[in-house]
């Protein structure tokens, strides 16, 4: 797959992280789209990784629209985790 692909799945799965787990994030959308090609790239890693399947076989393969999301859903909670912490500790 072509790096095209990989923003456009990225994309897609943040959008589909986002729906998954609704709430205020600080960055906004930009920042959602940005964590959901991240998390696509992590995805992919981490099941050629842990589960030794090549998990980027194409853009219609449903084990990339998994490892995309999931990455992205590992990813989102993260900097959700890591900003939240830092907005509570500012108003302490």
């Amino acid at each position: 797959m072509g790096i095209i692909a990989w923003i456009l799945i990225g994309l897609l799965a943040g959008m589909i992280a986002k729906a998954l787990m609704p709430g205020r994030d600080p960055g906004g959308i930009i920042i959602t789209m940005l964590i959901g090609i991240a998390g696509g790239l992590l995805g992919g890693w981490l099941g050629k990784v842990l589960f030794g399947v090549d998990s980027i076989d194409g853009f219609f393969d449903l084990s990339t629209w998994i490892a995309a999301i999931a990455g992205s859903v590992i990813l989102l909670a993260l900097y959700r985790l890591f900003t939240g912490s830092n907005r509570s500790s500012r108003h302490a």
